[in-house]
């Protein structure tokens, strides 16, 4: 699990492709201060499938600046 304070742009260098899979949310806690978690699952065709594959804890601080990406890139 990682905890995600601040984003930075990376170049990278091929786009690959990606499958679609469910991700979810949920608020938790800890020492003190509140973060979004973010888990997605594995896909169809993954050895277990709906595992949770990858979680990130996104601080206010992290929050907020991709909402601010969100409005200038999309």
């Amino acid at each position: 699990m990682a905890i995600v304070r601040r984003f930075e742009q990376i170049d990278l260098k091929a786009n690959a492709r990606h499958t679609e899979t469910q991700g979810g949310w949920s608020i938790q806690g800890q020492d003190g201060e509140k973060f979004i978690q973010i888990n997605t699952v594995g896909s169809a065709d993954r050895d277990i499938p709906g595992k949770v594959s990858q979680t990130l804890r996104l601080s206010k601080e992290a929050i907020e600046q991709l909402a601010e990406l969100a409005k200038r890139h999309l």
